[in-house]
């Protein structure tokens, strides 16, 4: 049985995400009430996994995720990308009509704008967890009262879909990372190292003009792409940051050579994953469904 952290709860997109990364492999979720909580217990348990939301593609990079998981002293090990999606969740027998309130996540609420602005007879509950307003519904038997939620809570929660897809912006992806301990060796969940075609890295840099250029030019030089840059200040340095970028490769042996051409060039760095990309880990997976 695979153990995976998540931060939130049984239903969140968390899970559903967590879910579809393992497919039709036995996992167990594990809920954490905060990211810091997830990476605090996940460096206490070598044999788990944390599954951690990084960036999305409405509210940008979650700035705090990339300190925790570089001072936790994890390793990335693969990602997923997620479509996200919105439900409007009741008890059954009940009619968009008969609703009085809905409870969700201020982000969920805010992401709904334009669907919950075309019924104002509906009052706006804000919670702390969009699934965990499912479950309130279901265990308190609470008519009159709807959650936006995803449709595994639903399921979970045996709760009827009054709205699906409410969503403002169809184009709403978060990607996530799978992390877990360098001596991870799970037969078959991790990638084949010639299928490795994606890393993190961090770093720093010296201040000197064109510090940053030169790098990229090493890499283009090798033939390894910058899909993503994130800077973040160094706490208690000023006017020093960190360079998070991620790297697209189709050489594994070209990229391991950039690192050693850069590494001269940048300060500290550190590799904080090779994993395989999204797209190239799922281009051949027949789609699973999602056990509950």
């Amino acid at each position: 049985m695979i153990q995976v952290f998540i931060q939130g709860f049984e239903g969140s997109n968390h899970d559903l995400a967590a879910r579809e990364y393992f497919g039709h492999l036995p996992i167990k979720v594990l809920p954490c009430m905060t990211f810091r909580e997830l990476f605090d217990k996940l460096s206490e348990s070598p044999s788990m996994f944390g599954l951690v939301a990084m960036e999305n593609t409405l509210a940008g990079s979650l700035l705090a995720n990339y300190n925790l998981m570089r001072k936790s002293g994890m390793r990335i090990l693969g990602e997923h990308k997620m479509k996200i999606s919105h439900q409007l969740l009741a008890l059954p027998g009940q009619n968009l009509s008969d609703l009085s309130e809905v409870h969700s996540h201020p982000m969920a609420l805010a992401q709904c704008e334009d669907f919950l602005l075309k019924h104002p007879h509906l009052k706006l509950i804000e919670t702390e967890d969009t699934a965990l307003s499912a479950k309130m519904i279901r265990k308190e038997s609470r008519k009159r009262i709807a959650a936006i939620a995803s449709s595994l809570a639903g399921q979970l929660f045996e709760l009827e879909t009054l709205a699906s897809d409410i969503e403002s912006n169809p184009h709403n992806f978060t990607r996530f990372l799978l992390v877990g301990h360098a001596e991870q060796t799970h037969s078959g969940l991790l990638p084949l190292i010639e299928n490795i075609n994606k890393s993190s890295l961090v770093f720093s840099l010296p201040h000197e003009s064109g510090s940053l250029s030169r790098v990229l030019s090493v890499l283009a030089f090798y033939g390894v792409s910058l899909t993503k840059i994130q800077s973040l200040p160094v706490i208690g340095k000023e006017w020093e940051y960190l360079f998070y970028i991620d790297l697209g490769f189709s050489d594994y042996h070209r990229y391991r050579q950039s690192l050693d051409a850069i590494r001269p060039l940048s300060i500290g760095l550190e590799v904080l994953g090779e994993y395989e990309t999204h797209e190239s880990r799922t281009m051949n997976a027949i789609p699973a469904k999602i056990a509950i």
